[in-house]
């Protein structure tokens, strides 16, 4: 009897994940169709938790200001901390701002600075990192946790790898990321794991001025397009 139930159980499991098939495509569709008429914009990522007084929102919301001013989107997770601030400077600069959901359990619910046409939820955080690549003209990283650094580790392996073309990987908060970055630089090129050419993928700074001149410079030199 207990062998028939798990026998049961098991079938069970995989008949759920055939059918998840048709709501992954769904996501797929609606973020292809919706997101394809936004036009040229940049990611913002950083932690959910960072709070509206602290020196990082604020810096977030310059850093979004400044980059709808020079004529790009906003794309965030659409969540509060960093989210919430991207979106906040792209709405006051009057640009595109827009937010990725994702159902969470705690931390995430959308920000009321998204446009209200550009709000798309997901349930995969893989059908979501799929719109953040696609259609960012580059990414923005502001102090985070462990979802900012799957997403910025992420974009650098697609990268490296050459799966998509070459944009903008922009770490804002040298305090924050130094250590991290010069960790890199030393022990993983050092043991072979990367190579040296790889540390030019990212660029680490402190201002919002920093961050659109770089985004402004590498688009002298190349088409904004979709990623893909």
């Amino acid at each position: 009897m207990r062998a028939e139930f798990k026998h049961k159980g098991w079938n069970e499991i995989k008949t759920n994940d055939s059918w998840a098939i048709f709501k992954i495509m769904g996501e797929f569709v609606t973020g292809f169709e919706r997101m394809s008429k936004i036009g040229p914009c940049v990611s913002i990522f950083g932690s959910a938790r960072t709070k509206p007084d602290h020196k990082y929102y604020q810096l977030a919301v310059d850093v979004a200001q400044k980059i709808v001013e020079h004529g790009y989107g906003v794309i965030t997770g659409g969540g509060p901390g960093i989210m919430e601030a991207g979106n906040k400077g792209a709405h006051l600069g009057g640009g595109t701002s827009v937010g990725l959901n994702i159902d969470l359990p705690f931390e995430q619910h959308d920000n009321p600075y998204i446009d209200s046409d550009k709000s798309l939820d997901f349930d995969y955080f893989f059908v979501r990192k799929v719109m953040f690549v696609k259609y960012s003209q580059g990414f923005v990283v502001m102090p985070g946790g462990f979802g900012t650094l799957d997403e910025l580790f992420e974009a650098i392996t697609l990268i490296q790898t050459h799966k998509i073309d070459l944009f903008p990987i922009i770490l804002v908060g040298s305090e924050f990321w130094g250590g991290l970055w010069e960790w890199v630089k030393t022990t993983m090129t050092e043991a072979g794991n990367i190579s040296p050419k790889d540390i030019d993928l990212v660029q680490i700074v402190d201002s919002a001025d920093e961050v659109v001149d770089i985004l402004n410079k590498f688009y002298e030199n190349y088409r904004l397009s979709p990623n893909f």
